[in-house]
């Protein structure tokens, strides 16, 4: 299994893209969550198999029709994933940070 941290930056708040990351990561068998930041951008961090973030990862450039994604930034994050991570069942949404 692998993890990762993103954080997108654009136009991806106020047009539905938490949502639909909910909807494509649950589709996709992903676990983990996304959330607004302050800053205008969106973090997220994913767990499944390599292949899946990938996929999941492009699929953030142009899942959402209303959105404008400028810059994705991934880090690895297998080492450090936080207690929280292995207790989901899922994807989910959650507030604002």
């Amino acid at each position: 299994m692998a993890c990762r941290t993103l954080r997108v930056r654009g136009r991806v708040q106020g047009v539905g893209f938490r949502d639909a990351c909910v909807d494509a990561a649950r589709r996709a068998g992903l676990a983990g969550w996304v959330r607004n930041r302050g800053d205008g951008s969106v973090e997220l961090l994913i767990a499944g198999e390599s292949a899946q973030l990938d996929a999941f990862t492009a699929w953030l450039r142009h899942g959402v029709p209303l959105a404008r994604v400028d810059a994705i930034e991934s880090i690895d994050a297998a080492g450090s994933v936080d207690a929280d991570l292995r207790s989901l069942d899922g994807f989910e949404r959650r507030p604002t940070a």
